[in-house]
């Protein structure tokens, strides 16, 4: 069994050869005389027959923990173990004593793929070389999924637990959780793995970056404080790319030494010189899992489209300055970056007049510590190697900044009187906070300096010792005389952190909070804003976020009501508080966003180009904007988010705002999501421009209104039971819960309610399933709480006048009350949510329904005055059946679909919902005086013929639908009807 190891380690392609391979004999503390099977680099093996058999697997476990503790002790080095049996391959690390296990491999023989094997166990031994740093392989070699991943962040976690109670360590998680609160909202949970995982990144990328500017992270000379403190950096006049950040604490503890040593020599394998797109977003997103990432609306925009936007928004790269106030991994910067370059070697510029130019024209901000520290290091990539290590390259400092780019609530928290105010700990530490004057940030390279500074003069003061005079730093940063003082008191409070083991963190803090101010004052705004702003969602906000985004939404008139407040997100926002803040006038903009923006309600106040924040002062009076020709995304696949994407353009503009004057339809499929420009364009087709929807509305839009919200399903639908031998009673009928496949957790897992209820309680219900074009099928039953003069709850006195409904309604609520998801609704205010139901009673003789969402829209009359509508039909009463007639003539033609269309929500591959955007196409009242409306009302009556009279199989109600709609068009109906709503619809689209 060792041979053969020994020949598949040299023979597979791992780059070994037989010297690397060591046998070595160790002597066992009981004087017997142990042999490990193969030992390389790091890495020992222990080989079985078969790890199957009895206890075999367990014993070994045990004697290969004493192999690698006692290679550990020898070496000083970060030692781990394999066990196998060629069937098996398990990845052990040390954790004490004794092993852990990281990662297994299981192989097939019957279908063995080597690569796999090979790919994992490069992944362990890290013996690859110059491996060029595609998305494959960094998702390979050191993703999610990778045996190495699994390694390093096993060791990572271990590492954190030993040192979570460090004062120091506390202080940095608790700033990283409050930063992350406020760019990701409350389904953060600050969890100690996703920390751990933020601090394996954030190292991965300074260790990168060590690698692009040509400096060797497996020397030996350099410490892990160095390369995770970016000493080497500000010795070769590179700033603001690696600082004493949140995520620098393995190198400051015991026992990290080896773990960024490890962590060095893996990523020193690939050939970080060849890179052509963002790779530090892949780096992100291969670690990251998918979920997580979801649940955090984390998703970066991928290269094809970002280099496009900036090509067609940044049109003189040498002159303007371009700002992405959201640069996540740096995507969008990578690309201006590039662009800047390219013009400048095409005018002959020399390295140094480059350099100085593109870190004074490209500049990045995020709110997010791990995506600024990846953007930094995209940025270095994007400048390259060469020009990095070139002769003439000037001092330069990366233009990446930690920051809150919307300033939230900087008027009550952040800017006191004539000072920057910083809570050293949410007011816990300290009576006061640390403050600076405002006159500082003007200069935003000096107050930089001036702050670090002050942190490192604090750092180097023994603790407890006399804070020093900083006569000396007035001096050199030319600092008035009027803001000495503040500076004084300030400079103590650092010493005083300092004392208590909280010190270096605070220069790095103060000096990225204090970025958005600055670029914020009027000489400093940019010519050019680009980007992907974040689309954290209302419902996900923290409570003051929500308090200070609807404030600040109602100024600008982008608060749709409450209606619609689940639907809101931050990106119109985002976008209307950056152009305020850093955009010119007549500065242009391009942003990333949902395609919702381009049709849906809750976005129409942005839509409108009135941007300002009425009634708020601080001369934001003109902040609007004209907007350009929308791109719509939707069509282009592989989708690249989890909901369709559109961009949004336009320029600052003092004069009133202006709408867009229409969209752009992108489609295309490309061969992978992330592909760079040259691979995508090919693939892509752009649509002309087609014109937007026209503000007038039908007035059929407030007569109709979205049915009751029936949901839990299996509480309200029911059908009927066998009686048994006593009957259900005189005037009940015996029902049991409906069930269905669709329910979900936790509804789908409870049992179902039986029992006998007085009839009148047991209505038709019409769900979207039962409607057809021109036809309604048979209804399904529902339980319902209307006595024909209120509707009950269990709690009502008048309920046990039906004792077979009360313990039907209070065995229903108690279910509901006990596994619904929040206290704040009884089950009556879920049904009647917003009246919905109430509404429905009394109802009319003659009502038009149409369904919610879907491809095609289907609509019928309901005739059964008894009959419930749910929430997936809107419904409208009609004062006679002509004019119902009418109503389902228009919302079932091709004519209406097509204008409407375009404004529907859609999904990842088709639309989504109608709801109340079919009355965005302005059709008429009935009028039964005209002889146009009273023709579609005939046709509309033939059509209700030829729909009845078809035998629609027992299938779903998507087949059913589409075998009526066949023989409407077979008999020709469908045609006369649609060219009758063409002609009444005229020009409107």
């Amino acid at each position: 069994m060792q041979s053969d190891l020994h020949m598949l380690l040299t023979q597979a392609p791992l780059q070994l050869d037989d010297q690397d391979l060591q046998e070595i004999v160790l002597e066992s503390p009981a004087g017997q005389r142990r042999r490990i099977d193969v030992e390389v680099g790091f890495c020992v093996f222990e080989v079985k027959r078969d790890l199957r058999t009895g206890n075999v697997r367990e014993d070994a476990v045990v004697q290969l923990a004493g192999y690698v503790s006692s290679r550990r002790e020898q070496t000083g080095q970060r030692y781990v173990g394999v066990l196998a049996d060629g069937a098996e391959w398990h990845l052990y690390h040390l954790v004490g004593e004794s092993l852990e296990l990281v990662s297994s491999l299981h192989t097939d023989v019957r279908n063995f793929e080597p690569d796999t094997l090979f790919v994992w166990l490069e992944g362990v031994l890290a013996t690859g070389e110059k491996i060029t740093p595609t998305a494959r392989e960094i998702e390979q070699r050191l993703g999610a999924g990778s045996a190495a991943h699994a390694l390093e962040f096993a060791e990572l976690r271990a590492l954190y637990e030993r040192h979570r109670d460090d004062p120091g360590l506390v202080l940095k998680r608790k700033l990283w959780t409050k930063l992350l609160t406020t760019a990701l909202g409350t389904n953060f949970r600050g969890e100690d793995d996703l920390f751990v995982e933020h601090t394996l990144l954030v190292a991965m990328a300074e260790i990168i970056g060590h690698a692009v500017v040509g400096l060797d992270p497996t020397d030996q000379s350099i410490t892990p404080v160095t390369l995770l403190s970016g000493r080497l950096f500000a010795s070769h006049e590179i700033g603001g790319v690696i600082e004493s950040d949140f995520f620098d604490w393995p190198a400051e503890v015991a026992g990290g030494e080896p773990f960024v040593r490890g962590l060095a020599r893996r990523l020193a394998r690939f050939a970080w010189a060849h890179v052509e797109t963002d790779v530090m977003k892949v780096l992100y997103e291969s670690v990251i899992d998918a979920e997580q990432r979801h649940s955090l609306g984390e998703y970066y925009t991928p290269d094809w489209l970002a280099e496009i936007v900036v090509e067609e928004t940044v049109t003189d790269a040498l002159t303007e300055r371009v700002l992405d106030p959201s640069c996540g991994s740096g995507t969008f910067l990578f690309h201006a970056v590039r662009r800047y370059i390219a013009a400048g070697e095409a005018a002959g510029m020399g390295i140094g007049e480059m350099l100085t130019g593109v870190t004074s024209k490209v500049l990045g901000m995020d709110v997010h510590p791990v995506a600024v520290t990846l953007a930094r290091i995209t940025y270095l990539l994007a400048i390259g190697p060469e020009r990095l290590a070139h002769d003439d390259r000037p001092a330069f400092s990366v233009p990446v900044y930690l920051g809150d780019s919307m300033q939230w609530g900087q008027q009550n928290t952040l800017m006191n009187t004539d000072a920057l105010s910083v809570p050293t700990d949410g007011g816990q530490l300290f009576d006061d906070d640390l403050l600076f004057p405002h006159r500082l940030l003007h200069d935003a390279g000096r107050f930089d300096r001036l702050v670090a500074e002050l942190a490192d003069r604090a750092a180097a003061r023994a603790p407890g010792s006399p804070v020093p005079s900083l006569k000396a730093t007035f001096r050199l940063f030319a600092v008035h005389d009027d803001d000495q003082p503040m500076l004084t008191a300030t400079f103590a409070k650092m010493c005083e952190l300092h004392d208590t083991g909280r010190d270096h963190i605070w220069g790095y803090y103060i000096r990225n909070l204090a970025r958005p101010l600055s670029l914020a004052d009027s000489a400093n705004r940019v010519d050019v804003m680009v980007g992907n702003p974040p689309w954290l969602a209302y419902r996900y906000m923290p409570p003051q976020m929500k308090s200070e985004f609807r404030e600040m939404s109602t100024a600008r008139g982008f608060w749709a009501g409450a209606a619609v407040a689940t639907n809101q997100d931050l990106s119109a926002l985002f976008v209307a508080r950056a152009t305020e803040l850093y955009l010119r006038n007549a500065g242009r903009f391009a942003f990333v966003m949902p395609l919702a923006v381009l049709t849906r309600n809750q976005y129409a106040g942005f839509r409108s180009g009135r941007w300002s924040p009425g009634g708020t002062g601080g001369g934001a009076a003109n902040v609007n904007a004209a907007l350009d020709t929308a791109w719509d995304l939707h069509a282009v696949k592989p989708a690249f988010f989890p909901v369709p994407a559109s961009v949004i353009r336009g320029h600052r503009t003092t004069e009133h705002g202006s709408t867009a004057p229409g969209t752009e339809n992108w489609a295309g499929r490309i061969s992978r999501r992330n592909a760079p420009l040259p691979i995508a364009r090919p693939a892509l087709t752009r649509a002309a421009a087609t014109t937007a929807a026209s503000g007038e509305r039908s007035p059929y839009a407030a007569r109709f209104t979205q049915g009751a919200i029936l949901v839990p399903r299996f509480l309200v639908l029911v059908e009927p039971k066998s009686t048994g031998p006593f009957g259900a009673g005189a005037g009940r009928r015996m029902v049991g819960s409906r069930r269905s496949s669709n329910e979900k957790k936790p509804w789908k897992d409870l049992p179902a309610l039986s029992g006998a209820v007085e009839k009148q309680f047991v209505r038709p219900i019409h769900l979207g399933d039962t409607i057809l074009p021109f036809r309604e099928q048979e209804p399904f039953l529902g339980v319902i709480p209307w006595d024909g003069r209120q509707l009950l709850q269990g709690s009502d006195d008048t309920i046990d006048l039906y004792p077979g409904f009360a313990d039907w309604w209070r065995a229903a609520e108690n279910t509901w009350n006990t596994y619904r998801s929040t206290d704040k609704l009884s089950l009556l205010d879920q049904l009647d949510y917003r009246r919905k139901l109430r509404a429905q009673f009394p109802a009319g003789e003659h009502r038009v329904v149409y369904t919610k969402g879907g491809m095609y829209l289907a609509a019928a009359r309901v005739s059964d005055p008894s009959a419930v509508i749910d929430h997936k039909l809107y419904w409208a009463a009609t004062s006679s059946i002509d004019e119902a007639r009418y109503l389902t003539a228009i919302l079932n033609s091709p004519a209406l679909l097509e204008l409407v269309r375009p404004l529907q929500g859609r999904g990842e591959h088709n639309p989504r919902d109608f709801d109340k955007y079919v009355f965005q196409i302005p059709f008429p009242l009935y009028d039964a005086d005209n002889n146009h409306h009273q023709r579609i009302a005939d046709l509309a009556a033939s059509a209700e013929t030829v729909a009845a009279a078809v035998e629609v199989p027992n299938t779903s109600f998507q087949t059913q639908r589409r075998a009526v709609r066949r023989a409407l068009e077979d008999d020709g109906v469908a045609a006369s009807i649609d060219g009758e709503i063409a002609a009444l619809l005229g020009p409107t689209g």
